[in-house]
């Protein structure tokens, strides 16, 4: 037993003495081959590993053995491996402290937290004894600490600084946070990166998982230019070969564009798989009301499965407002008869709209600056502008 764990302790020194991060990182792998070789499975390695690892690596190592020991006895009960893994974590902090003007070891924290919310995300999925997300909370409130030591890294030169591992954190930091719902936790992790001298310097598979996500809380703030500026850098950067990433950032990023006016190509969306857009578009090319909601309705799990169905129920108003521009069209007066709006609802198949509901819709649209004019209710006319009554998207 002991020659093989005392041939891996040997691995891990050697790595350490030779400053070799990424080689470091795959001993401490919960995917490396290293995992299933039931030597290593030992209830106590603290004795052993201290003979070969000096602190606070010894702690970093000794509790990954764990791990892969609490992973061996019972493969589905992940409580103890999580909370050795975060022992593990809290090590790395250590491990970071130490090393003063190096940073060869980032790999290292990069793998370690990685595998902390793999196996949170196991215990949320097995476990029954906790609140929902709490398990989560408490992985990332372990890799806070390894990004404020990164963060505060002020006085090492640019190459051996450990604010280069201040991204790859941020992106895992977010992935948690979405999850749990805590969205509102990413704010001081973007100003921190935005306030980041090297935050165009990070690597671009980095680059583009931070957009994505930054993106994507933009959407949830109604802050719509900017979540397709970061969205649309996330989808061009992302490679071709990586199909499905690209995929999920088109689920976020074409409904938030049609929101701004621009309707995707159907070749696009064929290639990915997405022509429930297309479907969507035509609808709101057509003012088409009561196909939309056909539309809306028959795939409700879907998008509220990829989060975005309150995102595409704002598109509804678009769709009232192209239709009502086509009454406009007819119509060819800046005083226009409520009635029509309601009968061209009626149109469209909405049988059950009323005068006052069709005034709401009308007044909702006005309010957003869809339409530019106001309800003369006295007269039961929509006195529109002169002068472009119906704005393009882009510019609302």
């Amino acid at each position: 037993m002991f020659g093989s764990l005392a041939n891996y302790l040997s691995n891990v020194e050697r790595c350490a003495e030779a400053c070799s991060g990424q080689a470091l990182s795959d001993f401490l792998s919960l995917r490396d081959i290293h995992v299933h070789n039931d030597k290593l499975h030992v209830a106590q390695p603290e004795k052993m590993v201290e003979r070969y690892l000096a602190a606070p690596l010894d702690e970093v190592v000794g509790a990954h053995l764990k791990v892969i020991y609490y992973l061996a006895q019972n493969p589905t009960n992940y409580m103890e491996a999580y909370t050795q893994q975060a022992a593990c974590c809290s090590a790395v902090v250590k491990l970071l402290q130490m090393m003063k003007d190096e940073n060869w070891c980032l790999p290292v924290m990069y793998r370690v937290c990685l595998d902390l919310r793999y196996l949170a995300q196991a215990c949320e999925k097995h476990g029954r004894s906790f609140t929902p997300g709490q398990i989560l909370e408490k992985a990332a409130d372990c890799m806070m600490a390894c990004f404020r030591v990164c963060a505060a890294d002020g006085r090492a030169s640019e190459e051996e600084t450990k604010r280069l591992g201040m991204m790859n954190l941020v992106n895992q930091l977010f992935k948690i946070y979405f999850r749990i719902n805590k969205i509102h936790l990413c704010k001081p992790l973007i100003r921190a990166i935005d306030n980041c001298a090297f935050k165009d310097t990070f690597p671009l598979p980095e680059q583009i998982t931070y957009k994505y996500f930054v993106g994507r809380r933009a959407m949830f703030d109604s802050n719509y230019r900017v979540a397709v500026e970061d969205l649309s850098y996330a989808f061009t950067h992302c490679p071709d070969r990586f199909g499905s990433n690209k995929r999920l950032i088109l689920i976020y990023l074409v409904p938030v564009k049609m929101l701004l006016g621009y309707l995707p190509s159907k070749a696009l969306l064929q290639r990915h798989d997405l022509l429930l857009f297309h479907d969507l578009a035509q609808t709101l090319k057509a003012g088409n009301v009561n196909k939309f909601d056909e539309i809306v309705r028959d795939n409700e799990k879907v998008l509220i499965r990829s989060g975005i169905y309150l995102l595409v129920e704002k598109l509804k108003f678009i769709v009232y407002r192209n239709l009502f521009k086509k009454v406009f069209a007819i119509r060819q007066t800046h005083q226009l008869d409520l009635g029509d709006f309601m009968t061209a609802l009626q149109f469209v198949g909405v049988t059950d709209v009323s005068l006052d509901e069709t005034h709401c819709i009308i007044a909702n649209l006005i309010y957003e600056g869809k339409i530019k004019g106001y309800i003369s209710y006295a007269h039961n006319k929509l006195v529109v502008s002169k002068q472009n009554p119906f704005p393009p998207l882009i510019s609302v």
